[in-house]
């Protein structure tokens, strides 16, 4: 069954998601009464520690985990329909943390076709989506390359190809930047604001507040719930409740708050690097 949510691309009320620990039957509650929709075209980060429960929630959104309890509706398209479970996944890509859990082929375009195909699209159709999806990643010259001669960046960017082939509206980025260097993380932080830029709806999973930054909206989750909701600066002018929930502020965050100690004071709603730099040079 279809839902219709105008421009709401996930809607999720009431999610509750229980882990079996063990042989005994003995339940661990991941995901505790989220409630919550993603706007079509918005780009949402998702933070918090190990174990809060954030990539339990990324893979409820591709129908890769069914909600214990509630709903999460995928562009119209309840994840609990099995017969729309390939909906589902096409309307939200999902990419991960280790680029190698979803490189498959033994050629990089062969990769980048493989969802395509299972999607039973017409070769000449999938030809023209692998050369565009590689051009949008930055690895249209390496795509007759072994993925296994590739950096992690750069495989990761090849799994991200691979998604953006089978034209999703929305991708999930579960932490995809977690086992990168500062110059890969960077490089995927661009493509995912360019292809956020075309139209399609991320979000982000990440523990890097600088990643989060840029975002349009920041959800902050702890033991299972959605605590803290809003822009990112909202979210990181509450830099005590961030601390009393053990996480890091963004660098320039921390340096306004130094800043101020020491008599200069400089606009209370920086949040980036960029922005400092600017709020600085104005008062010198």
């Amino acid at each position: 069954m279809n839902i219709t949510g105008k421009n709401k691309i996930i809607q999720i009320k009431g999610l509750i998601f229980d882990y079996v620990q063990d042989e005994t039957g003995e339940t661990k509650r991941a995901v505790n009464d989220v409630t919550f929709d993603i706007e079509r075209g918005s780009f949402t980060a998702i933070i918090g520690q190990n174990g809060s429960g954030k990539s339990t929630l990324a893979k409820s959104m591709n129908a890769l985990l069914i909600p214990t309890e509630g709903t999460v509706i995928v562009n119209g398209y309840d994840t609990t329909d099995e017969e729309h479970l390939w909906d589902v996944r096409q309307s939200a890509g999902m990419v991960f943390q280790n680029p190698d859990n979803q490189i498959v082929s033994s050629i990089v375009e062969d990769d980048v076709a493989f969802g395509p195909e299972n999607l039973g699209i017409d070769p000449e159709v999938i030809r023209q989506r692998v050369d565009t999806a590689l051009e949008s990643v930055r690895m249209g010259k390496y795509k007759k390359k072994a993925p296994h001669m590739l950096s992690g960046g750069q495989k990761q960017r090849i799994a991200i190809a691979g998604v953006v082939a089978m034209k999703p509206q929305c991708i999930i980025f579960d932490e995809p930047t977690a086992m990168l260097d500062p110059k890969g993380r960077k490089d995927i932080m661009r493509i995912i604001h360019d292809l956020n830029a075309e139209g399609i709806t991320a979000i982000l999973i990440t523990h890097f507040m600088e990643e989060a930054a840029n975002a349009d909206r920041i959800i902050i989750m702890n033991k299972g719930k959605a605590v803290m909701d809003g822009t990112p600066r909202e979210v990181f002018m509450d830099r005590d409740r961030l601390v009393s929930l053990s996480l890091d502020v963004p660098l320039a965050v921390e340096l306004r708050h130094g800043l101020a100690a020491r008599g200069i004071d400089l606009s209370d709603d920086i949040v980036t690097e960029e922005e400092l730099v600017e709020a600085v040079c104005r008062y010198m």
